[in-house]
């Protein structure tokens, strides 16, 4: 389990360890180490994702670590709630940066439109209220980004429970 405490509430996150052993321990590791701490969901897309884990609250992007294989071919579906490693358009580009799912997006399933998909490897399980909100949020461009919410939505900290 990883918790979130944002300036919006709390989302607790299972995190799948036995479906996407790589990307859910990789998520773990960067909340351990005080990454993803006084980070800002950077990207709303209503009834689509939010997203975070790589900027700061002046959109500053954050280094991170090396990048991780794609494990979305573990079956787990981009369904409402569900957690996933964000990425570039190439496969195996994930590194720090997640979404949540605000609906159903199987588009985004293995293999997608690309042959390979988003790996999910978690969920909410608490705060769906939180994410809820988040998706409502108004959104603006902001640092050379759209999609990014006018009123800064700040993950205050972030740990594991295990």
């Amino acid at each position: 389990m990883v918790i979130f405490e944002t300036n919006m509430g709390n989302i607790h996150i299972h995190v799948d360890t036995k479906n996407a052993p790589v990307s859910a321990q990789n998520f773990i590791d960067y909340a351990d180490d005080g990454f993803y701490d006084d980070t800002i969901f950077h990207r709303v897309i209503k009834n689509f994702m939010i997203q975070g884990g790589g900027f700061t609250k002046d959109m500053s992007e954050k280094n991170t670590k090396a990048n991780i294989e794609n494990e979305a071919k573990n079956g787990l579906k981009n369904t409402k709630y569900s957690l996933a490693m964000a990425r570039t358009s190439a496969p195996h580009s994930a590194s720090s940066q997640f979404f949540i799912n605000t609906s159903d997006n199987s588009f985004l399933d293995f293999p997608g439109q690309d042959g390979w998909g988003y790996c999910v490897f978690g969920g909410v399980v608490e705060g769906f209220e939180i994410v809820d909100k988040i998706n409502h949020v108004s959104t603006g461009n902001k640092g050379g980004h759209g999609d990014v919410p006018n009123d800064p939505i700040i993950v205050n900290k972030a740990y594991s429970t295990s």
